[in-house]
């Protein structure tokens, strides 16, 4: 015999809920906070990336952009400093003047020199600490701080002790070289002296930071490889050549691109070089002026903005043109590797 569960009559039975009535479904009053709670999920979904990125986009746009667009506009007009509210056209009339300025030339050569003096021996030498940190070293520590210590040292401080170090009648480079019969040098005044030693202030400054991203480059390349090199019989020196460094080949790029950067911007060690005027203008004849002291004599020593301007943009279009040659070369080098290996695949 079936059993009946429909629950008696009384408070909380079916009887003390209202049936509904036309018009009114269940839950219709949650419709909309459950759409308004659905869009904003969506919102969130897609516009936190764009929340997160936002604060670079917006410093960018207001420390870089923005300025790389007015810094154009000036360089097409006649501005001086003390009144830069009042521009008057030129158009590319201050291109053909740098172009035809021979102080450019010589600050663009200048600027080549102490690149190639300063960032060759550089990268050299980073290479080589980073290689002999990469190893379990007693205190490896204490040397890879130490390694850091001249990059975290101000370019100010940097400069005046090199600067004294330098000096042509009491410095002490001088006075080791006397020690070998070598006559006091005009670091100073002298062309390629005056470079070597600019050259020497950045090498100090920047080689311990090079080494450092040489040696994170470094611990990551497997140590299979280094076992595998061994048991076939490679030395300390066949296994850096054939394995560190094509490991870290990237890193070696990225490095090269920053120097090339530094020294197309290389302003602080040869202004503090100078110590007084001529380290605005890069020495008396101007022999170790680069491309940044040009610009700041331009706009701050003769009040030409829109000159200084031009400079700037000339070293921007210097270092695309860079960027483009290098990327070309690295896809030749590419390209020709592919066919060796093609070739050696076929025989």
């Amino acid at each position: 015999m079936a059993t009946s569960t429909t629950p008696a009559p009384g408070p909380g039975g079916p009887e003390a809920v209202a049936p509904p009535g036309p018009g009114r479904t269940p839950g219709r009053k949650n419709r909309p906070q459950q759409g308004r709670r659905n869009l904003l999920h969506r919102l969130d979904l897609r516009g936190a990336p764009y929340g997160f990125v936002a604060p670079f986009f917006i410093v960018f746009g207001a420390f870089s952009f923005y300025p790389l667009l007015y810094t154009s506009w000036i360089s097409l007009h006649k501005v001086e400093l003390a009144t830069m509210d009042v521009m008057e056209w030129r158009g590319f009339d201050n291109y053909t003047a740098l172009w035809a300025d021979d102080r450019f030339w010589n600050a663009l050569g200048n600027t080549i020199t102490i690149g190639v003096i300063s960032t060759v021996p550089q990268l050299l030498m980073a290479l080589g600490i980073a290689h002999l940190l990469n190893y379990s070293l007693r205190g490896s520590t204490f040397f890879r701080v130490a390694a850091l210590t001249p990059y975290a040292t101000s370019v100010g401080a940097a400069a005046l002790v090199f600067t004294m170090l330098f000096e042509r009648d009491f410095g002490m480079i001088n006075w080791f070289l006397g020690m070998f019969g070598v006559e006091n040098i005009n670091w100073e005044g002298d062309k390629w002296p005056a470079q070597i030693a600019i050259s020497t202030i950045v090498i100090w400054r920047w080689t311990g930071y090079n080494a450092l991203l040489y040696l994170a480059a470094m611990q990551a390349i497997p140590r299979d490889r280094y076992e595998a090199a061994a048991i076939d019989g490679a030395s300390r020196w066949r296994q850096f050549i054939s394995v560190t460094v094509p490991g870290i080949r990237a890193t070696i790029v990225f490095t090269i691109v920053l120097s090339t950067i530094g020294a197309t911007q290389l302003f602080g060690e040869p202004l503090i070089f100078g110590q007084g005027p001529n380290g605005i203008s890069g020495g008396a004849d101007n022999q170790y002026q680069t491309l940044g002291l040009l610009m700041y004599e331009e706009g701050w020593k003769n009040y030409q903005m829109g000159r200084a301007s031009t400079i700037a943009w000339a070293m921007f279009l210097i270092l695309v043109l860079a960027f483009v040659l290098q990327r070309l070369i690295k896809g030749a080098t590419s390209r020709t590797r592919t066919a060796q290996g093609t070739r050696s695949g076929k025989r």
